[in-house]
């Protein structure tokens, strides 16, 4: 449930809620003016936790604090996420052995640091009629390749260019 889906003392328009203490413990089913009487004199707020309950559950807690701790929790959970990138490789029909190599050693690095690697090679002029010589090429690099990664998408024609994906291998 968001922050901003929770009531707050005055907005909270039942006639009855069931009120949990800043301590944990149930204080009953009190009028909502008892309620708020009970959580201004602590000096913190009464709010909605559970409105489709009947009656509705109120907590008595720092509205405050607990925004900050809510807001400081999903910083961690962000901070903890890995985020995976995509990093293309761009490769010709006529590549050499040393280029390829180097080419390899690219996706290498990228495959080892999580990302995904797309492997693309672009056709020009009369290429176009040599395009099973690109899948072999493709074929080439994948097998290269397949000490860090796994073909994720076979490579596909699409108008001039051929595209494969490659995704870093899983550690066991």
């Amino acid at each position: 449930m968001s922050n901003k889906e929770l009531q707050i003392n005055e907005e909270i328009r039942d006639k009855e809620v069931r009120v949990i203490g800043s301590d944990g413990a149930q204080l009953g089913i009190l009028s909502l003016r008892a309620a708020l009487d009970l959580a201004a004199e602590k000096d913190l707020d009464l709010v909605k936790i559970a409105p489709q309950a009947t009656p509705p559950v109120c907590r008595i807690m720092d509205y405050g604090k607990y925004r900050f701790e809510q807001a400081k929790k999903e910083k961690e959970a962000k901070k903890n996420q890995k985020v995976i990138d995509v990093k293309e490789v761009r490769l010709s029909l006529n590549i050499d052995t040393h280029d390829f190599e180097t080419k390899v050693g690219h996706a290498k690095r990228f495959l080892t640091g999580g990302d995904r690697v797309k492997v693309s090679i672009r056709f020009r002029g009369r290429e176009m009629a040599h395009a099973n010589l690109g899948g072999d090429i493709m074929q080439k690099f994948a097998d290269a390749c397949a000490e860090w990664g796994t073909v994720e998408k076979m490579p596909k024609l699409e108008g001039r260019s051929m595209i494969m994906f490659l995704s870093a291998k899983t550690a066991k």
